[in-house]
């Protein structure tokens, strides 16, 4: 697809000019914005930050909603690339982002700004929600660019100079949360991320043009091209909050709007069961659930309260993000993240000697595909270990395909360890503790496995916990599910709270400091 990605935002929103689009709750009263004006406000910011801002790649701050929204629009519609910054990552790790992505100005609102005031702010902002106050008070301005739009299309895309052609060239700029080390730079090309969305495009959940919530940052690469892109080309309407972790807002905005299609992830999934009311929920058809690993307790509880499905998938932001998904009926099956996507190519290695394995019995997951990014941002080094001359992609995952085609994830090579000639799971380790105590899965981590070398046997268990844990109790109820000896952690440490991220991940770089302190 050699197509540049702004002219197809700009084919998609001009079709149906007058169909309501998008229900934005983060404004201070919901608003129903219609494709047109959508668009129009898009070219019109466009052409600011043509005459304002210098510098291909531009940062954007702004939650899911209409500023978000156009202005990754209009950054696209000027030939501009969107880096979307994770705000909630501290000063020192986002004045480095800003260095290695070249970001001198960034796009964002006033309340932003007051809001995350550590933010290493550049000396240029470009203030969108002064932007779009400026715009609605012009009213002709606005009506005379929807008619020229609605009326001579071509003319307004040459008028506004919307590139044509994108192809291989960068489209976004993402930076990876960084919850094993420093976050990456990954760069995705129009190409990567329009296969991507034509991947996802005929998947019959989507047929019917179901109503979406979409609260996933857009510095996510779930919200940026699942909830932002695939949305707006597939001509989905859409139902906006600011954040995936105001749970009250979202069940209203899902209860008020009908929604049918939520995303999210496991974690930022967790607290909507127990803050809904009956009924506020029930018109949610399906549960599109990535990025971690649902527990199946988890998927089975949220399918029985609220008669839904929930569909698993997988992806990383390298894959722009998706490889493979659960559809409705045959399509699933439980535990497994799908099937692979139409175009994408799977293979397993040996994690240690890095040859082939036979997939059915698993091993190192790697992928190619036109949805593969083509490298690091500014990193030779870290390309080379997880791209080879072929273009497969050395994901780090363990899992397996099996006959049917369903891929199973058994965790992060990071996440397991070898004992004793053994290779044991520490999420696997980490869910048998949980079911001797008789515990499920909170809104916040209660217990992590993770481990450190030992003389003897490699490596040795040790188990991260914020709650009193009775350790002869989990030592003993492990022995008699005849777990084996090897898999049953002898070393425990408490401590106030598991450290997160901002994103609600496992904070492991931390994780690994508190392991590593003496006795």
């Amino acid at each position: 697809m050699k197509v540049h990605l702004g002219k197809k935002i700009f084919d998609s929103l001009r079709k149906d000019i007058f169909q309501p689009f998008l229900v934005d709750y983060g404004l201070p009263q919901k608003r129903v914005f219609r494709k047109g004006l959508i668009l129009c406000l898009s070219l019109l910011l466009s052409r600011q930050i043509k005459h304002k801002i210098t510098g291909q790649r531009v940062g954007v701050i702004l939650p899911p909603g209409l500023p978000g929204f156009v202005a990754n629009f209009a950054l696209f519609f000027c030939g501009r690339v969107p880096v979307n910054l994770n705000f909630t990552l501290g000063p020192e790790i986002n004045r480095e982002i800003l260095s290695n992505s070249g970001v001198k100005t960034v796009l964002t609102a006033s309340a932003m700004s007051k809001k995350f005031h550590n933010f290493p702010w550049p000396e240029n902002c470009l203030w969108v929600d002064e932007f779009l106050k400026e715009i609605a008070a012009n009213r002709w301005l606005i009506l005379k660019t929807c008619l020229l739009t609605w009326m001579f299309p071509k003319r307004t895309a040459q008028k506004f100079q919307i590139p044509t052609k994108g192809g291989n060239e960068v489209a976004i700029l993402l930076f990876t949360s960084g919850s094993s080390g420093k976050p990456k730079g990954v760069p995705l090309s129009h190409r990567n991320l329009l296969v991507n969305c034509r991947q996802l495009y005929d998947l019959e959940l989507f047929r019917d043009y179901p109503r979406v919530l979409v609260n996933l940052p857009l510095f996510h690469s779930f919200g940026m091209t699942i909830g932002m892109i695939f949305c707006t080309l597939r001509g989905l309407p859409v139902v906006t909050t600011p954040s995936p972790l105001d749970q009250r807002l979202n069940i209203r905005a899902i209860s008020e709007q009908r929604v049918e299609i939520l995303l999210g992830t496991p974690t930022f999934l967790r607290g909507y069961l127990k803050k809904t009311e009956q009924g506020e929920l029930d018109s949610i058809r399906y549960i599109v659930a990535g990025a971690e690993k649902s527990p199946a307790s988890f998927r089975k509880t949220w399918e029985e309260k609220i008669n839904c499905q929930y569909l698993e998938g997988y992806g990383l932001t390298e894959t722009s993000p998706a490889l493979s998904f659960n559809l409705p009926g045959k399509g699933k099956r439980c535990g497994s993240v799908g099937r692979l996507l139409q175009g994408v190519e799977c293979r397993t290695i040996d994690p240690e000697s890095g040859r082939k394995t036979d997939r059915e019995q698993g091993g190192m997951l790697c992928f190619r595909g036109a949805n593969i990014f083509s490298g690091y941002w500014c990193d030779e080094e870290r390309t080379k270990e997880v791209l080879d001359e072929d273009g497969w992609f050395i994901t780090g995952d363990l899992g397996r395909l099996d006959a049917d085609g369903f891929l199973w994830i058994d965790g992060r090579i990071s996440r397991f360890s070898k004992i004793g000639g053994e290779m044991v799971p520490h999420g696997r380790v980490e869910e048998e503790i949980l079911h001797v105590l008789g515990l499920c899965p909170s809104d916040e981590p209660i217990l992590v496995v993770c481990a450190l070398q030992d003389e003897k046997k490699g490596e040795k268990l040790v188990v991260v916990y914020s709650q009193p844990i009775d350790q002869l109790r989990v030592r003993n109820g492990l022995m008699e599910k005849g777990i084996s000896n090897l898999w049953i952690p002898k070393h425990f440490i408490g401590v106030g709270k598991i450290p997160l991220l901002p994103t609600g991940k496992t904070d492991w770089a931390k994780i690994r400091k508190i392991i590593a302190r003496p006795d």
